[in-house]
């Protein structure tokens, strides 16, 4: 018999339909721009400069540049601000956090001898965090046509009732247990009759559905790179990073829903309310490597190119889900997150990317510098290929190659340095809408104390998109618009 209450289930699930989807993916393909403070000034625009920890990020052949033993280290305070517009509806949120993101060291290994070519040898390690999840995203509205009631039926369907009745919540797949939920949450109910397992809505109401979805989410993406390089007659600098990656990501989704406007509503009998939480941990390690080389074609220009491998994750997930259903008979009921789901561990491979640089040194007074990065998202891919073939041909479809564009300049002034910097970056996605262009503005200024350096950067971005509150069946997208401001202090040491 179906009940009119909360669900409230533990639940081991080793499922054999993934969870995962292509923002999933794009969590981990997409790159943001951190590291010294000198860095993010500039642009990140460094992959034919070196001479800094976060170039190595672009071109490992950096390192090399290096003319003594350093060491640095990097706090940034973040704030990001993310406006919502959801049918009409505009709301907002603010999120700050303080993160110590960059810190490494280097050794630098002169030959003074006339008698090899090869000057220099360098070793680094830099730890960076490649990427920081703190963020607040909360949309409501008035839905006029879409309940959540279409969720659970794009996954009940073709499901015969007898599965979902006649079967224990830990003993369905990921498929099965969502329609299970809808079921006894009474969201949705099995066509009478029916030969193709088909359900529809059980609830009164027949538009205008007011929601609300806040998301919340934290964690890292740390990333650990072993770095060493030469320099050939200190014209040609190479260099080779072996990277070790690793993430905690943290998401929780509650999403709520209520038909008190919705014509045709009975208020005196069925669900009245309900709010459908999702709480996702990912976390595992991850392998990949980068090549480069540096030529000072003049003392005063240099062009630079460089390869980053794909990156080869090896990621769990866990997932809590709590539905809470009010119904008009029973009344309000509150359930406790208590349902777990532990996948198998799976593989994701993100893209690799080829970066061009260029840069023009004007003596001891400045420089300007320009990279530009091809990559291709399409390439992004969930493994083992057959339990994602229909995933991974969706991700072909819906990604695209990509450019990015990274411009920075600095100029001298007895111990002071001021820079400055723009990024660009192409939408990953065809549409160009679900996650938009990003357009990023820097500036910042250095001190030379000598043997001691201080760095100070402030960064604007921003960059809109799409954000739908499920990823089928109701697919209504809020327009979000993100701007981040990022502000990083670098200390740097002289060994």
């Amino acid at each position: 018999m179906k009940k009119y209450l909360s669900i409230i289930i533990l639940g081991l699930s080793i499922s054999s339909i993934q969870a995962q989807d292509a923002s999933d993916a794009i969590r981990y393909a997409q790159d943001n721009l951190t590291g010294t403070a000198r860095f993010r000034a500039m642009g990140g625009a460094f992959g034919a400069l070196g001479g800094d920890f976060s170039s190595l990020n672009v071109n490992p052949a950096g390192s090399a540049i290096f003319n003594n033993n350093q060491a640095s280290i990097t706090l940034s305070s973040i704030n990001t601000n993310n406006k919502s517009d959801y049918f009409g509806t505009k709301t907002k949120e603010n999120d700050n956090t303080f993160d110590l993101n960059q810190i490494g060291i280097v050794w630098v290994f002169n030959d003074r001898t006339e008698k090899s070519n090869w000057k220099k040898f360098s070793i680094a390690v830099n730890y960076e965090n490649a990427n920081l999840f703190d963020n607040s995203i909360y949309s409501a509205g008035i839905n006029p046509t879409n309940s959540v009631a279409n969720y659970f039926i794009s996954y009940a369907n073709g499901i015969p009732s007898s599965v979902i009745t006649n079967n224990n919540f830990e003993n369905l797949n990921y498929t099965e247990q969502q329609a299970y939920l809808g079921y006894e949450g009474y969201i949705i109910n099995p066509v009478a009759g029916s030969t193709n397992n088909s359900y529809v809505s059980n609830l009164s109401g027949t538009g205008n559905y007011y929601q609300e979805n806040t998301i919340s989410s934290t964690g890292y993406n740390g990333k650990v790179s072993f770095n060493v390089a030469t320099s050939y007659k200190d014209r040609l600098y190479i260099g080779l990073n072996l990277n070790s990656h690793f993430t905690d990501f943290t998401k929780r989704t509650s999403f709520y829903e209520d038909y008190q406007d919705s014509p045709g509503h009975n208020e005196s009998a069925g669900v009245q309310a309900l709010r459908f939480s999702n709480d996702l941990n990912t976390y595992g390690t991850g392998f990949s490597f980068q090549v480069g080389a540096i030529a000072k074609v003049t003392e005063a220009f240099r062009f630079g190119l460089s390869y980053e491998s794909p990156t080869w994750y090896r990621l769990n997930d866990e997932l809590i889900q709590t539905l809470s259903v009010r119904t008009a008979e029973q009344g309000s009921f509150f359930a406790d997150p208590d349902l777990r789901m532990i996948y198998p561990t799976y593989k994701l491979q993100t893209p690799g990317k080829y970066t061009g640089s260029l840069a023009y040194i004007f003596g001891k007074s400045g420089l300007i510098s320009f990279d530009y990065t091809l990559k291709d998202y399409s390439n992004t891919s969930f493994r083992p290929q057959n339990d994602y073939t229909g995933l991974n041909n969706q991700m072909e479809n819906i990604f695209d190659r990509t450019s990015e564009y990274r411009i920075g300049a600095e100029y001298r002034i007895k111990q002071w340095s001021l820079r400055g910097g723009y990024r660009f970056e192409q939408s990953p996605y065809k549409d160009g809408k679900t996650i938009g262009d990003l357009n990023s503005y820097s500036t910042g200024l250095g001190y030379n104390f000598g043997n001691t350096k201080i760095d100070l950067a402030y960064t604007l971005a921003k960059r809109d998109s799409q954000q739908s509150f499920f990823s089928q069946g109701l697919t209504d997208a809020a327009n979000i618009n993100a701007t981040n401001n990022n502000v990083s202090l670098t200390l740097l040491f002289e060994l």
